[in-house]
């Protein structure tokens, strides 16, 4: 409708213009009214120019219209925009599609606020990168995880983890991989599930990472327990029997004082040996048992508020007392002074003297042997205490195997004490890990 008044305005415009000249020339060429002739030949030159600038208006609102949708840009107002009543419906109509173009714009932004806020505040790491690595899209999990405030590009990753970055690279879209990284001295078993977008403009690949090793670190451990579990009952099963039995015949074959012919027979001092190296033998694999099953019976943690600083105290005679003979040179060092834990001291002091024991032991004998205790707040505001010594190392495959139960490196270790401070750590929500570099320094952390 505006624009067939806009047309029909035009035709009128033109109509006049028409009529304005015809008269021009009637009063030229036959009635020779020459000052009419000027009069009437200015208004035709005005209605000339007034048409004109009324093409040109509509023209110049119709070309910032399009403009304004073509650059999004919904900000301009077309209300009186055209001189004229008539035109209030044209304005109107502009001003519809430009209020129906700004809740559009709106929704859109909502939408991509929410998506935003959801994106960042997901526990799972996302990186959304092109094919040039440039980084397009990184939430707040993955700096978290990768210890990073931005990441212009992928290829960064390389001074942080290069295994990740390796793993980055070779993981295909719809594949899921896990790799073994070490980010801020922190040994970590990363989850990485890539999925592939189409653009216009090239391909976006987006990258979900999760730290998944607390959760093998638990499955784990629940494996191994519940081994632990069934070795007990089925040995205590078996030798509780054999032992009562063993002592049983010993107190019937062996009455003292009252010789049998079995005993003439075969030697009662040989039987009497061998029936007590039977039960002997049923004690000891008894008590050997009883010793391995507390590794699934750790006391639930009573939590309670004390400072690094008076543990370390009491711990530092443990070191001097086992250091022996040994010139054993041991520093602590807690930052801040006043760092506290909440925890269960008693069990994290037993987890520090099987560190520290077996910091001693591998320490003795080395040339300048040093023991350093660390303890300070990381980047990720988590407690972290370091038990240092410059012993020959852990090496090869042992690194990862130490954890195990009945794993030992010694000759004489039973295999328990590094099994039994990791779950205790697990049941703090913490965890204990180990690095090592052969004759220079093995490193245990704990971190809360």
């Amino acid at each position: 409708m505006a624009f067939r008044r806009f047309r029909s305005l035009c035709m009128m415009r033109i109509l006049f213009l028409s009529a304005t000249i015809f008269l021009l020339l009637y009063l030229v060429i036959v009635r020779a009214m020459y000052a009419t002739v000027v009069i009437t030949g200015a208004a035709a030159a005005v209605q000339i120019y007034s048409l004109i600038k009324f093409v040109e208006k509509t023209n110049r609102d119709l070309a910032r219209f399009l403009s304004s949708i073509k650059y999004s840009d919904f900000s301009q107002n077309f209300t009186g925009g055209m001189a004229g009543p008539s035109f209030d419906e044209l304005n109107e109509s502009f001003e519809s599609v430009m209020k129906r173009f700004r809740e559009i714009s709106l929704e859109k932004e909502e939408s991509r606020r929410y998506l935003q806020t959801v994106v960042q505040h997901v526990g799972v790491g996302i990186i959304a990168f092109r094919d040039d690595g440039e980084v397009d899209l990184i939430n707040n999990a993955a700096k978290r995880l990768l210890g990073v405030s931005h990441l212009k590009n992928i290829s960064a990753l390389d001074s942080i983890s290069p295994a990740l970055l390796e793993g980055i690279r070779n993981v295909r879209p719809g594949e899921r991989i896990l790799v073994g990284a070490v980010i801020a001295e922190e040994k970590m078993q990363i989850s990485l599930f890539s999925t592939e977008l189409r653009q216009r403009n090239g391909s976006l690949t987006l990258l979900s990472l999760q730290n998944i090793s607390m959760e093998l670190n638990e499955k784990e451990m629940d494996a191994w327990q519940n081994l632990i579990r069934v070795l007990t009952h089925e040995i205590k099963n078996s030798l509780a029997p054999i032992g009562s039995l063993a002592s049983s015949v010993e107190g019937l074959l062996l009455p003292p004082g009252r010789p049998t012919g079995l005993t003439a027979q075969c030697g009662e001092d040989d039987i009497r040996d061998a029936l007590q190296t039977i039960q002997k033998r049923s004690a000891g694999l008894l008590q050997f048992v009883d010793t391995y099953r507390d590794l699934t019976h750790i006391p639930k943690p009573q939590y309670t508020v004390f400072r690094v600083s008076e543990m370390m105290g009491s711990l530092g005679k443990l070191v001097h007392s086992q250091a022996g003979g040994e010139r054993i040179s041991y520093s602590v060092d807690i930052e801040p002074g006043n760092l506290e834990l909440t925890a269960d001291r008693q069990l994290i002091e037993q987890v520090m003297i099987n560190l520290l024991l077996n910091a001693v032991q591998a320490a003795a004998g080395t040339e300048n042997p040093s023991i350093r205790v660390s303890a300070t707040i990381d980047e990720k505001s988590r407690a972290v205490i370091k038990v240092a010594d410059n012993g020959p190392g852990i090496v090869g495959d042992a690194l990862e195997k130490v954890f195990i139960p009945f794993y030992s490196t010694k000759k004489d270790g039973s295999g328990i004490g590094l099994s039994l401070s990791r779950q205790i750590m697990r049941l703090h929500r913490g965890d204990l890990t180990v690095t090592s570099t052969p004759g220079v320094e093995t490193v245990f952390r704990m971190r809360f």
